[in-house]
């Protein structure tokens, strides 16, 4: 059997002006490029146990505590990823149950002083690769990327709002 293929030859100038510029791709290699840098510091600092894939769960935590149920909410995860990670931050210091005063079948989530400090870490070493980062492109330009970004992440979280029950 014959299969006929296409007679228009793929188009590679086209495709790596497009890589090139891929948003995803983009992103992906800056979030990469933060964690190459900011996960070997967190670990010299002492904090070996840690994994910036708990930032998501650690950022969404409230000052005046958080339940799992909540927590999984802002993170947009399930219950039970939220229990799984809660308990291994919980085993490893960074943060602190408390019994529920408003419901005593649930606890509230704290950040402990260990977590603080990591957190302290985190901003630090953020701070300085974004300085890196503005002096390639400068604070006007690193803003407005930063306002878009934001804007973006906003409109983003209204939809999702708007689609739940």
């Amino acid at each position: 059997m014959i299969v006929e293929r296409d007679k228009k030859a793929f188009d590679y100038k086209q495709f790596w002006s497009f890589r090139e510029r891929a948003v995803g791709r983009l992103m992906g290699r800056l979030k990469r490029h933060f964690d190459s840098i900011i996960e070997p510091r967190l670990h010299e600092m002492g904090f070996t146990d840690f994994k910036l894939s708990y930032m998501g769960f650690l950022a969404n935590l409230t000052p005046e505590g958080i339940t799992n149920n909540e927590l999984a909410k802002r993170a947009c995860v399930t219950k039970q990823a939220m229990s799984k990670v809660v308990s291994l931050l919980e085993s490893e210091g960074y943060i602190h149950m408390e019994k529920n005063h408003n419901d005593s079948r649930s606890s509230v989530i704290h950040l402990s002083s260990r977590g603080e400090a990591l957190l302290r870490a985190v901003f630090d070493s953020v701070d300085d690769v974004q300085q890196q980062f503005i002096g390639v492109v400068g604070n006007e330009r690193w803003e407005q990327m930063i306002d878009t970004m934001v804007v973006l992440v906003q409109h983003i979280d209204q939809q999702a709002d708007q689609q739940q029950p």
